[in-house]
């Protein structure tokens, strides 16, 4: 199951095992089974302190847990195979399990341990989301630290159907006692909130304890790390609070055209910039949503950013790179049947959809890409475009045409999402010239129309707005109000790409530093008066 190369980290990684770790599985005879097997005899093989039993009975096969081996009460179950994605959830698992310390705040390590209700987390994944692994890896820790709770994570490939059973159209997909708990992405924190530990209200103190900032970024993004890096290199004490570091990122997979860089993955630039954070000592707060700007009274003076925790920060310069997020279709059945055949990330929801007929929404590049991507894994792909030709590159338009399976609408207007209630069934297209409408009986509809600026929560604040919410910037990244700067796709800058959110983070940055060394602090401006 595992190749050379991953054999040798996993066994690198397994040196850090402090204590033993035992691993059950209930199998049976299937092939899936037989690879369960065999991977988790090739763990075992590679450390002393790595143990298994095949002797589970567990209802759901194949599946195997693993548990500490000095506390048999705390485990965590897989069903089904934790490989693609979920590869490094299964290292972490081990890791834990094993004694080895999570990088999560003692806070947070506390308010797991101090849950007292049973609670029994189920949760499914496939292995192409990779919005999962974060979903996973909490619930994992969680089982590891508090013997009260228990989590089985749910491999949907695997488990087809128990996923149709229970009506599952969007992963990562979470239960807690049989109940829905989230769909979508949560981390841990979000977790314990939800759980009402008393972690919200921890989050905000500790927000409120900072001391204020020289520079403060909004937005974890390319456009905010490049601000927070220039403006930290340069000297500046430099806050970086985000509602979900890597932003738009974190959804992206395939990256080809960053210069200097052939290939590389959202997630995986995600977690290089991260770590370019900690080298720049910059003061990472994640999970937070800003809420209100209040801009300083006068030049020089402190701005503040309220949180929706209640929590508060506050600096002399702030740069806004709040980012952007996929524009709804804004028709009839939408949200009714969001994560029930509406969805909007075709890498973790398109094997849900093997073997139906779906529709994309969008002709674009992220529009085209998705109908190329999905064509391989559902029987039909039916591309919807408003204009009256596709917009994407040449290249993705070739591909697409190619594809027998997939039929392309071009002056098509989506006016309605239609389900029997439970679902998806199909959508109303209507076209542009003639007025005649057509239905389309699918199982699903992916939307991919672009992006809406993150600004809705700045509009009483003062900043000037375009008509399409955008904070308006000059050419060096300034807004109308002294010391509060704008970057990436949250502004008026043209041309939405990785590259260019990272030139104008620089760019604000630079701005940043020069507005500080030429304004004095309004507090010394007072005292010299």
């Amino acid at each position: 199951m595992l190749d050379a190369q991953m054999t040798d980290q996993l066994k690198q990684y397994l040196q850090n095992l402090r204590e033993p770790v035992e691993l059950v599985a209930s199998l049976g005879d299937d092939e899936t089974s037989a690879k369960t097997r065999e991977l988790l005899e090739e763990i075992a093989a590679l450390h002393d302190l790595v143990s298994v039993d095949l002797g589970g009975d567990f209802e759901r096969k194949p599946s195997f847990i693993i548990r500490r081996g000095n506390d048999a009460e705390k485990w965590v179950r897989f069903a089904g195979l934790p490989m693609g994605h979920e590869f490094t959830s299964l290292v972490l698992a081990l890791l834990w399990a094993g004694g080895h310390p999570p990088k999560v705040d003692a806070d947070v390590l506390e308010d797991i341990r101090r849950i007292e209700t049973d609670l029994e987390f189920e949760m499914f994944f496939s292995l192409s989301c990779h919005n999962c692994p974060d979903v996973v890896q909490a619930l994992t820790l969680m089982a590891l630290e508090n013997s009260r709770i228990t989590a089985t994570l749910i491999e949907g490939g695997a488990y087809k159907d128990e996923v149709e059973a229970r009506d599952i159209m969007a992963v990562p997909a979470t239960f807690l006692n049989g109940e829905s708990f989230y769909n979508g992405k949560i981390e841990l924190p979000q977790i314990l909130e939800r759980l009402d530990t008393g972690a919200g209200a921890k989050a905000a103190a500790k927000l409120n304890e900072r001391e204020p900032y020289e520079v403060l970024v909004i937005g974890g993004g390319p456009a905010g790390v490049a601000t927070s890096v220039y403006t930290a290199r340069k000297g500046f004490r430099t806050g970086i609070a985000a509602e979900r570091f890597g932003g738009q990122l974190q959804d992206t997979l395939g990256i080809e055209n960053l210069p200097g860089t052939a290939y590389t993955e959202g997630p995986r630039l995600s977690a290089d910039l991260d770590e370019q954070v900690r080298e720049n000592e910059i003061d990472k707060i994640d999970l937070v949503q800003a809420e209100e700007l209040i801009p300083a009274k006068q030049e020089g003076g402190m701005h503040k950013v309220r949180f929706a925790n209640g929590g508060e920060l506050s600096a002399r310069a702030i740069i806004l790179a709040t980012g952007a997020r996929w524009r709804n279709l804004g028709v009839p059945g939408e949200q009714e049947y969001r994560n029930k055949g509406v969805a909007y990330c075709p890498h973790c929801d398109g094997p849900l959809f093997k073997g139906k007929r779906i529709a994309v929404i969008g002709g674009g590049n992220s529009g085209v890409e998705a109908a190329i991507d999905l064509a391989k894994i559902v029987d039909h792909v039916t591309l919807i475009e408003f204009d009256t030709q596709l917009r994407a590159d040449a290249v993705l338009v070739s591909k697409l045409k190619s594809l027998d399976n997939v039929e392309i609408v071009t002056n098509g207007q989506t006016t309605e999402i239609t389900g029997d209630g439970a679902r998806v069934n199909g959508l109303i297209v209507k076209d542009r010239d003639s007025s005649e409408e057509r239905t389309i009986e699918l199982a699903g509809v992916f939307v991919q129309i672009g992006l809406v600026p993150n600004t809705e929560w700045l509009k009483d604040s003062g900043l000037e707005l375009s008509k399409h919410g955008e904070i308006v910037t000059d050419e060096r990244g300034a807004t109308n109000l002294p010391g509060i700067f704008g970057a990436g796709d949250a502004t008026t800058v043209p041309y939405k790409q990785i590259v260019v959110a990272m030139g104008q983070g620089a760019k604000a940055g630079l701005t940043a530093f020069d507005y500080l060394i030429r304004t004095e602090p309004a507090d010394e401006i007072a005292q010299a008066a």
